[in-house]
């Protein structure tokens, strides 16, 4: 029976053994919208008891990249590594009950075991080689100094089964599940024990996790019902691929959360973008509110196949959303960037009057915040670098220095240096010089700015100002009169 919204606890419990990635972030987002939906607690559990594999940095890393996506946790968070006497209690008492049992294989005789088996093309799995060791013969290795780690006394035949509220009935068959480890030998739990124990006592009425770990379920269901607790209820989210259909991975492009957050990526974007990997509330809906998330989000909406992560939808996600903030949050969001990745020949701090005319010109164009920089180093940078074939395009060179000449004429003695007044002066040129506006505007376009491909020209130069445009304009003339000259 399903639990009442009011029972509904979940927790996203990510290991500190590297920096969280698009999948985990995914799993936390949909236990959160999952609490949110059902007016439930979400729980942030850091299960650190890898101590081998712990990467510095790495929690506070998970910490941030949830608060950077507004995923506000209700309890936590809590560290596996300080609840060790918990587990260690656990474990005792399964081998207490006969139900677990202590193992001195070494490391050594694990490696050639599973050699062996794979000469065999036999599956992978511990032979079960200490589960009937009598009382003398433990005590025996245990004098020669071994630490044993505790295993889990799977049965031999039968099924485990359990109902997964995404795919339905799953059925294993127990033939296939080793004795699985439940406390290493340095008193560190396993995953299979820290997190059932932990579940239990923090009372989790659903488990929302990845896809692959629905082979280790039934290893759960059967430690559940060894220590007689009853288990939460499971669904398997699912896996997120690349555009191949390959498992996602660092050639798709980036896959740390934080790398999207430095690109210049919104999170409401992020949120939005996320949502719809494994989930949808309709067949055409592709931009919803937080709200409207939280308000609809429901497991039986969570696709059983994996989702494709596409990252020009992402591009295009994003960029309808920085659309959509006002001229001071994109100026402000795009500050940051501008600092960071402007050329250092550009003096800082900049100029924030200067930048809020500069983004009204590029704020339609930009994908991520991280383009900005690139988008407007010529209103920033001094001298400008481009080709003179730049200025040619589709003009002949006589042409062209005709056409800056006469551009220069007429600008010098332009009293109101704005957009309307540049186009009441530029426009009209084009007809007296007999160039077509694309052409002409064209050749100014990269004068003024060193590229073919810009914001709307009078309305760059007007920005730009009098002095810089003039003299670029002046430049871009020498550069023409000396190829000529050749």
């Amino acid at each position: 029976m399903a639990k009442s919204k009011a029972t509904v606890r979940v927790r996203f419990a990510p290991s500190p053994t590297g920096y969280p990635h698009l999948g985990n972030i995914r799993t936390a987002l949909f236990n959160w919208l999952f609490a949110r939906h059902n007016d439930g607690t979400f729980i942030l559990r850091i299960e650190d008891t890898d101590v081998a594999r712990l990467v510095e940095g790495a929690t506070d890393m998970i910490l941030d990249s949830l608060r950077w996506l507004g995923l506000d946790w209700d309890e936590g968070p809590y560290f596996q590594s300080q609840r060790l006497e918990i587990y260690r209690g656990v474990a005792d008492q399964l081998v207490e009950e006969e139900l677990a049992y202590l193992c001195y294989c070494s490391p050594q005789r694990l490696e050639s075991m599973r050699q062996e088996q794979m000469k065999r093309k036999q599956p992978p799995g511990y032979d079960r080689h200490c589960r009937h060791l009598t009382r003398e013969q433990r005590a025996e290795t245990e004098a020669s100094g071994v630490t044993p780690v505790v295993r889990f006394k799977s049965p031999f035949e039968g099924q485990t089964s359990f109902h997964d509220l995404i795919r339905g009935e799953i059925v294993f068959e127990n033939s296939t599940l080793d004795d699985f480890v439940l406390l290493k030998s340095d008193g560190y739990p396993t995953y299979h024990l820290a997190n059932i124990v932990d579940d239990h006592l923090m009372e989790i009425s659903h488990v929302l996790r990845a896809d692959e770990w629905l082979s280790s379920t039934p290893r759960h269901v059967l430690l559940y019902q060894a220590l007689g607790w009853q288990p939460p209820q499971f669904a398997h989210l699912p896996m997120i691929l690349g555009p191949d259909r390959a498992k996602l991975s660092k050639r798709h492009g980036a896959t740390a959360i934080d790398e999207y957050r430095d690109q210049g990526y919104l999170p409401q974007a992020m949120v939005n973008f996320l949502a719809l990997l494994g989930w949808s509330l309709d067949d055409k809906t592709e931009f919803l509110s937080r709200q409207e998330i939280v308000k609809h989000f429901s497991l039986d909406r969570v696709s059983k196949t994996a989702a494709v992560f596409n990252r020009d939808k992402l591009d295009w996600m994003n960029g309808v959303y920085l659309r959509g903030l006002s001229l001071e949050e994109f100026s402000q969001r795009a500050i940051s960037f501008l600092e960071r990745d402007l050329p250092s020949e550009v003096e800082r701090l900049l100029d924030a009057n200067y930048i809020h005319q500069i983004v009204p010109l590029i704020q339609e164009r930009a994908k991520t915040l991280a383009e900005v920089p690139q988008l407007t180093e010529f209103f920033f940078v001094e001298k400008l670098e481009y080709d003179v074939d730049l200025l040619l395009g589709r003009i002949e060179g006589a042409e062209a220095v005709g056409a800056l000449q006469a551009s220069l004429a007429k600008l010098e003695g332009l009293q109101n240096w704005d957009a309307a007044s540049l186009e009441a002066v530029l426009r009209p040129l084009a007809d007296e010089l007999n160039l077509k506006t694309g052409v002409f505007f064209g050749l100014l376009r990269v004068a003024v700015t060193g590229r073919t491909a810009a914001p709307p020209l009078f309305q760059t130069m007007d920005v730009l100002g009098r002095e810089r445009c003039l003299q670029r304009l002046r430049v871009a003339l020498d550069k023409l009169c000396s190829r000529l000259d050749r």
